[in-house]
């Protein structure tokens, strides 16, 4: 693969879940809807809600034209970068771009699943194969604490989006949890948390942690014995932290 520098590309990266992956980057570095004090991309300096073309989609079309026509071997081209990609407003643009030109690419996409509670959103993500949204607390409280959201974002709203997502899209959603000690790992929240992803039904779920420095230093990493305690309270998930598991495969029976 050509070696010229990109400014809206990263990798091929080998990635804990996804193999060999393309990242696709929407965003200046770090506009979010979300804070999280466990960010290893560090503070979010434009906490946003304002949905716009952040960076010219000719100009990441061109790019991904000239690295995929060159025949990479990936596993996924995935969307996600520093900051949250869904902000983009012609991010529908750029997946159908991807998949009407190079089709036998699977293409995902990370989100912390914030703006799937609007239609619009949640239409544009129709055409690709994995959406990987995180969501992790399910009372206001602790979302406060733990994502520090744009004032204008509610938890139950954003759950209610993750529910409606999951009866309109037909592709593979794998709901990701980070899990901090002390904070969203109590009897009582991992109890809620099971009842809504319950209610979300994603077909796969996965718990993570601390990997690298995180926004704020007193965020420390979950045990494996913790993570694992998490899992069966929340009725099953794969523990992706701290070893690389088999990646995620583009179809939705394999399921957790």
């Amino acid at each position: 693969m050509s070696k010229k520098r990109r400014n809206y590309l990263f990798g091929p990266v080998p990635s804990r879940r996804l193999g060999a992956s393309l990242g696709v980057d929407l965003l200046p570095h770090k506009t979010c809807t979300l804070d999280c004090v466990y960010c290893e991309c560090g503070d979010t300096t434009d906490l946003t809600l304002c949905r716009k073309e952040y960076v010219p989609v000719q100009d990441i079309l061109m790019e991904l034209g000239e690295v995929l026509q060159e025949g990479p071997a990936l596993d996924y081209v995935t969307i996600a970068g520093s900051g949250e990609p869904l902000l983009h407003s012609r991010i529908g643009e750029i997946i159908d771009w991807i998949k009407n030109h190079f089709p036998h690419y699977n293409l995902a996409v990370l989100t912390n699943g914030t703006l799937l509670q609007h239609q619009e959103v949640r239409t544009q993500l129709n055409r690709a194969d994995l959406i990987i949204p995180s969501l992790d607390a399910v009372t206001e409280t602790l979302f406060q604490k733990i994502n520090r959201p744009h004032c204008n974002l509610d938890c139950r709203e954003i759950i209610s989006g993750l529910v409606q997502f999951r009866r309109e899209y037909r592709g593979m959603i794998c709901l990701e949890i980070f899990i901090i000690p002390g904070m969203n790992d109590t009897p009582a929240e991992l109890e809620e948390m099971r009842q809504v992803i319950s209610s979300i039904k994603p077909d796969r779920l996965q718990l993570n942690t601390l990997d690298r420095t995180g926004t704020e230093d007193w965020v420390e990493p979950a045990a494996a014995d913790e993570l694992k305690k998490c899992s069966i309270m929340l009725g099953g998930g794969e523990i992706i932290a701290g070893y690389k598991p088999r990646k995620i495969k583009n179809k939705k029976a394999d399921s957790v």
